[in-house]
């Protein structure tokens, strides 16, 4: 441990890595509404989290990561989410409300767990609704008058809870539709129709400041039995927000409404992202000293010890898209801002340092896609850790083998898959070796390759009756750039591109292979925790994996999660199981799994806690 103490003490970061303690960790991410307990109705609830501490305990692992929990309105995606503050109401648990006697309810509250079983392999978001109009319920036959941490709640957060709190209202009014489709006093924020508002509907803004209260008290309680048990929660603050959100509503001056925030091409998303959140206005920011972050950090702490920045690299610079583009041409029409690379270091240094100096909590930076070089070596100047996934952690040089344990960044979080990406044995089934079928034959258009000349190249370089996913795989003759080079009759300066796109594939599985020590072609549980160790043998200070992954360990959850239906999210697609699969376990269950001893050797043999 000399090593990880002699560097972090001596980054920018220093004093919350003191007050964390500088430790080899293992952890684990929870998407909370993919986990639910015997008692959940519909969804996981906050409470069911404390399943998930025991499970840890059991497991020497001693860091949970939550996705983002915000209110998400009517999208359901947590990054994309309707307040940077407020937490979503369908996680809170009915059964330990404050200051309520629910067992008038309970009656209410068998019903509502018989129409809403948890469980299902994808979660049914009327649940939201549902818990809605019984907190309504609840509120409306409650006194809550002289309830002193209500009141001092209120008090501690007026700088986003009031607006919150009467944007929701008015969505409520206009049955939940976006704010710029809401009749023009209410879009432009007209002075006498809010205080009409407010005056005509203050019990509802109450009690959508009620339900805030109980969220922040069953939250903050979590955290508190989390350290209590040695457990260290990392919440994931996403650094964007939603066009159709209470912060642009109300803040629109910190955002520049004619764009939309996405990434440009790379080799997994050949027309590049188009994610629709409008870009901060950082000059405006910046001139109001950074209170809108401040303030951010400032409630998230009572919830967190570490916070991850979501696209941690659009602090230096982010793709942005003209909406006047077509949505089908995706992220390929955009530029970065600032345009001027140079800028991109103190940019990003200036917003870092702002985010530091507002908490005590330690960031930690979601550092992937196109990243740029400085990002790299501010991370390691703050001592703040990036991410390091295995399947694209490589050597990218010469001959793009994986990186071995020594080889990572000590300033990392080493993991095998992440949530936007397959589940690691969906990776080793389906898109190791590959490449995108649509970048490549955007490669090629590129240089005019097409038509028959370019169907007779496919051909020759991949193997047609391993085409998945629209992805290609490499024929085993095409064993060398010169090979490459002659199919393509091309000189080999002039597809550079397309030899990197070769390099980081072709025989991919036999490199994976080798760099786990796998004697055979068999792929079961065994292999799952060839992964896993080789991940946390890594030299990264943290190493936290998906839940889903941890439970591959086991035979009959191998077998789920080796079907692509159950991947957490798809980037920048709509779908029907984004963000809506669920574990096949219950975890009032976890603590009682046969793989948690098996869990616990792999992190105490990697000598992490």
């Amino acid at each position: 441990m000399n090593d990880y103490n002699e560097y972090f003490i001596n980054t920018i970061t220093k004093d919350k890595w003191e007050k964390l303690g500088i430790k080899r960790r293992a952890g684990v991410v929870v998407p909370l509404f993919s986990v639910y307990s015997d008692k959940s109705i519909g969804i996981g609830d906050l409470y069911d989290l404390r399943y998930i501490v025991q499970w840890c305990k059991q497991c020497d692992l001693s860091i949970i990561q939550l996705l983002p929990l915000n209110d998400c309105g009517e999208d359901f995606s947590p990054y994309s989410s309707m307040s940077s503050f407020a937490l979503d109401p369908m996680y809170l648990c009915l059964r330990e409300l404050k200051e309520i006697n629910i067992s008038k309810y309970s009656k209410q509250l068998k019903e509502l767990r018989k129409k809403y079983k948890a469980g299902l392999p994808i979660v049914d978001y009327e649940i939201k609704k549902a818990k809605l109009e019984f907190l309504w319920e609840i509120f409306n036959n409650s006194y809550i008058g002289d309830i002193s941490r209500f009141e001092r709640f209120k008090s501690e957060n007026k700088f986003w809870l009031e607006e919150y709190a009467l944007y929701s209202t008015i969505s409520e009014i206009n049955n939940c539709k976006n704010w710029v489709e809401w009749d023009e006093g209410f879009k432009s924020r007209d002075e006498n129709q809010l205080a009409e508002i407010k005056n005509n509907y203050s019990q509802k803004i109450e009690f959508y400041k009620w339900v805030q209260w109980q969220l922040y008290e069953q939250l903050k309680g979590f955290k508190k039995f989390s350290n209590e048990n040695g457990i260290l929660i990392v919440g994931d603050l996403p650094f964007l927000i939603s066009r159709n959100s209470v912060d642009v509503w109300s803040k629109r001056e910190y955002f520049n409404l004619d764009f939309s925030v996405g990434a440009p091409p790379d080799m997994y998303f050949a027309l590049g992202q188009r994610w629709g959140m409008p870009p901060y206005n950082w000059e405006k920011i910046e001139s109001d000293n950074y209170i809108y972050i401040k303030e951010r950090l400032k409630y998230a702490e009572n919830f967190y010890d570490m916070y991850r920045i979501d696209h941690f690299i659009g602090v230096f610079r982010v793709w942005i898209i003209h909406n006047s583009v077509p949505e089908e041409k995706c992220g390929l029409e955009g530029h970065f801002y600032p345009e001027e690379e140079y800028a991109w270091e103190t940019n990003g240094k200036k917003i870092l340092n702002a985010f530091i100096e507002s908490t005590s909590m330690l960031p930690i930076a979601e550092d992937l896609g196109c990243v740029p070089s400085c990002s790299y070596k501010v991370l390691e100047e703050y001592g703040i850790a990036g991410m390091e996934v295995q399947r694209w952690s490589k050597e990218r040089s010469i001959k793009y083998d994986f990186l071995m344990p020594d080889e990572i960044r000590i300033n990392s979080v080493s993991s095998i898959s992440t949530h936007d990406s397959s589940n690691f044995i969906v990776w080793w089934l389906e898109e190791a070796g590959t490449i995108d079928a649509e970048l490549f034959k955007r490669l090629c258009m590129y240089r005019n390759i097409t038509g028959e000349n370019y169907k007779n190249i496919l051909d020759k370089l991949f193997d047609s009756e391993h085409i998945t996913e629209k992805r290609l795989l490499w024929k085993s003759e095409i064993n060398s750039i010169e090979v490459l080079c002659n199919v393509m009759q091309r000189q080999e300066h002039e597809i550079q591109d397309i030899i990197c796109q070769y390099l980081d594939s072709y025989n991919e599985k036999d490199k994976f292979k080798k760099y786990v020590n796998l004697d055979k072609d068999e792929y079961d549980t065994e292999f799952v925790k060839k992964a896993l160790t080789k991940s946390l043998e890594a030299r990264s200070i943290f190493s936290i994996h998906l839940l889903n992954e941890w439970l591959s360990l086991n035979k009959e959850y191998f077998n789920y999660f080796k079907n692509r239906r159950f991947r957490i999210n798809y980037p920048a697609i709509q779908n029907e199981t984004n963000w809506r699969v669920t574990i096949p376990i219950s975890v009032n269950l976890l603590p009682f799994l046969t793989i948690n001893k098996e869990v616990r050797e792999i992190v105490r043999m990697t000598q992490r806690d």
